[in-house]
């Protein structure tokens, strides 16, 4: 679980307008927080395979938003995933 604060940040380094809280930019930022601080929680607790379940559908999730926005906008995929560090 993230803060609220962490999330916060995380929608508005990734959100387009003022508004902006559903677009898969922000999903996709959201995502990545909440994943990274299951990674930490996994490094401390290896057999905790019901949070590990969780972590794998999020991942899915998120594979899933940015199918979808390189399908829709790839110039938004191309600056998403470098503002992330997603690929290599």
């Amino acid at each position: 679980m993230i803060s609220a604060t962490a999330t916060k940040k995380a929608i508005s380094s990734a959100k387009r307008h003022e508004t902006d809280s559903g677009s898969p930019e922000v999903q996709i930022s959201v995502l990545t927080e909440r994943i990274g601080s299951l990674q930490d929680h996994f490094r401390a607790n290896a057999k905790d395979h019901g949070s590990r379940r969780g972590l794998l559908l999020m991942v899915g999730k998120r594979n899933s938003l940015l199918r979808y926005l390189a399908q829709i906008d790839r110039d938004r995929y191309n600056t998403l995933i470098q503002k992330l560090g997603l690929r290599k």
